[in-house]
């Protein structure tokens, strides 16, 4: 209990950047509370770390370094992008502190939940196994995606960015970035299953994996819901948008804007 406490006070230090800008509750906060949780591991149980544990620490520590400085650079140098955000997402000026509250908390108990498997491993003493190794390599194929994913669309809309993009991974899935955040936890979701001890470990665990997989699909039905508005009368982008599916690949889901259960 006392550890995840700790995972969850560095998540509420480093996500408190929320309070200056809302929406960096959920984006620099998120990436950067990954990254810090990732670094308190290693400093808390340094003495007792394997190679797993080292690299699936480490996997946190590239994972979240890497999000929050994409999305550090992307608020300081992407001009367009920023004039595009403020039309889809509100400034939150006008928002009451105790609702920003609620989202500052909520997001931290989230990123503490989506990093215990790691946290739990060490402080049960488990060390590296099969299991752990099937969990790294599946969330370092969703790093790699992830990372692809993100440079793809970056250059491609640097040579034509009044079209979508439909090259690269992009022809596989309509959001491929997302589909690599999936994988990422749900290796460290898997690396965590053999030592999770009582049902109070695998509440946070599944809370955590099932919490980030709600917000990708969220994240997903946002970003659907804002190409059909732009790209909804392109015959280019209806074709693809009828034949790519979304988000996981091979299997036929198209559009989740129908499912009201997600937020936009």
């Amino acid at each position: 209990m006392l550890i995840f406490l700790l995972s969850l006070g560095v998540a509420l230090l480093v996500s408190s950047i929320g309070f200056k800008k809302y929406v960096w509750f959920i984006s620099l906060g998120y990436g950067f509370s990954i990254a810090a949780i990732g670094i308190a591991i290693w400093a808390v149980y340094w003495k007792s770390m394997t190679v797993g544990t080292v690299i699936a620490s480490a996997l946190l520590i590239l994972y979240g370094a890497r999000l929050g400085g994409y999305l550090l650079y992307r608020e300081v140098k992407n001009n367009a992008y920023n004039d595009k955000m403020k039309k889809e997402i509100k400034s939150g000026k006008n928002m009451k502190f105790g609702i920003k509250c609620g989202i500052w908390v909520t997001a931290a108990l989230l990123y503490a939940c989506q990093t215990c498997p790691v946290f739990f491993r060490l402080a049960n003493a488990g060390g590296t196994d099969t299991v752990l190794i099937i969990g790294i390599v599946i969330s370092l194929f969703g790093l790699i995606i992830e990372s692809l994913a993100d440079y793809q669309k970056s250059a491609t809309k640097k040579k034509n960015p009044k079209r979508f993009v439909d090259t690269g991974l992009y022809k596989i899935v309509r959001c491929p970035n997302y589909f690599g955040e999936l994988l990422i936890w749900t290796g460290v979701f898997i690396g965590g299953v053999n030592i999770y001890s009582g049902i109070f470990q695998w509440l946070l665990a599944v809370l955590g994996y099932l919490g980030i997989i709600y917000v990708m699909f969220s994240g997903a039905k946002r970003l659907e819901e804002r190409q059909t508005r732009v790209y909804g009368n392109d015959p280019e982008y209806q074709a693809y948008f009828r034949n790519t599916p979304i988000m996981l690949p091979l299997i036929p889901l198209y559009s989740v804007a129908k499912y009201k259960w997600l937020v936009a």
